[in-house]
């Protein structure tokens, strides 16, 4: 009997030391996977009912502002709803995950071309809905993402896949000249009522390429239109900020437990 209690012991013991060792494996590991640190941003864009909350509240916002923009207009066909893509309308953060697993960086951008081609992404919630009410409305919408112009026809045709209206060489505007250009070409036939996108150049040409604190005055200074002509919807995986520094409480660290 003590044979065995020791043996038991022993195998606790091993157990324990085998597990000790792989955590501190994968410990290493994550300390070479710079893109570990996007995890938990990724998690809450993917898993969480908040962001579905935040993303439904968007497409709601817009929806009225859409109704209040038609009720006024003689021609709804004359006003244009200009809506990115990636993490506005649709959701890419399987390709994330599985970059993130692979430890692979993936605002290289290098893994989204075989994405574009033969992933299928799902739908951001309340996209389809509001999109279709728009259609309805009569009221054009035009497409304006990043992603490669080269592979137009593969984003056409996932757009179709997902159901989405007015799909069309015409209303899909991928990369090649800045946003703000491809936006220049839909205004200078229709009045432009809502811009929506999840970066801040979806909506001007000022937050393109420029400093934080740039962007942060400039989103200060337009204070008026977000959520009224400027719907922004969130994205915790990827974007200018993700290399910011965090500012720091100065006070000496002070550990209370709770009683």
């Amino acid at each position: 009997m003590t044979i065995r209690t020791g043996t038991a012991t022993l195998a606790a013991l091993a157990a324990m030391m085998l597990a000790g060792a792989a955590a501190a494996q994968e410990a290493a590991a994550g300390a070479d996977c710079a893109v570990q640190e996007f995890a938990m941003g990724l998690r809450f864009q993917q898993q969480s009912a908040e962001v579905r909350a935040l993303q439904m509240q968007a497409y709601n916002i817009a929806t009225m502002r859409l109704d209040a923009a038609v009720e006024g207009a003689e021609d709804p066909s004359k006003l244009a709803v200009v809506t990115d893509l990636d993490e506005t309308v649709i959701d890419n953060t399987a390709l994330l995950a599985r970059d993130l697993a692979d430890c692979h960086m993936y605002d290289a951008w290098d893994t989204w071309l075989p994405w574009e081609r033969d992933g299928l992404p799902a739908l951001i919630p309340g996209a389809l809905d509001f999109l279709n009410h728009a259609d309805s409305l009569g009221v054009t919408i035009r497409y304006i993402s990043d992603r490669a112009d080269q592979q137009k026809q593969d984003t056409m045709a996932t757009l179709t896949a997902l159901g989405l209206p007015q799909v069309s060489d015409e209303s899909v505007l991928l990369l090649g000249p800045p946003k703000v250009e491809r936006r220049d070409l839909v205004s200078a036939d229709h009045q432009i009522v809502l811009l929506l996108g999840d970066t801040l150049h979806d909506f001007d040409g000022r937050f393109r390429k420029t400093p934080l604190d740039a962007q942060r005055a400039t989103v200060a200074e337009e204070a008026a239109k977000w959520g009224a002509e400027w719907i922004v919807f969130p994205n915790a995986s990827y974007g200018t900020w993700s290399k910011a520094t965090l500012t720091e409480w100065a006070a000496k660290p002070v550990i209370e437990p709770w009683e």
